[in-house]
């Protein structure tokens, strides 16, 4: 698809309503050229849990969670088996 669009007083160009709220990344590979890209982006500082190892971590413990499901915990009997470790 190709299209002319006007850049407006305020420096904007619409692209339509369809892209309404999503992210582009703008890629100026020279004056004048640019390259638009949509898509969701990850912040630096989240960019280590997109590593190979850290995604399948991270898909073992949410398999694990599956199975495992939540239960209520005896405090009295987990203080207990606490203490007995720190004793050892």
């Amino acid at each position: 698809m190709q299209a002319i669009k006007t850049v407006g007083a305020s420096g904007q160009v619409s692209l339509g309503k369809e892209y309404a709220g999503r992210l582009v990344m703008i890629d100026q590979v020279e004056p004048g050229v640019w390259i638009l890209k949509l898509g969701e982006f990850v912040p630096d500082n989240e960019r280590w849990m997109m590593q190979d190892e850290v995604r399948q971590e991270i898909d073992r413990a949410i398999e694990w969670a599956d199975k495992n499901p939540p239960k209520e915990t005896n405090l009295d009997e987990l203080e207990e088996k606490v203490r007995k470790t720190w004793t050892r």
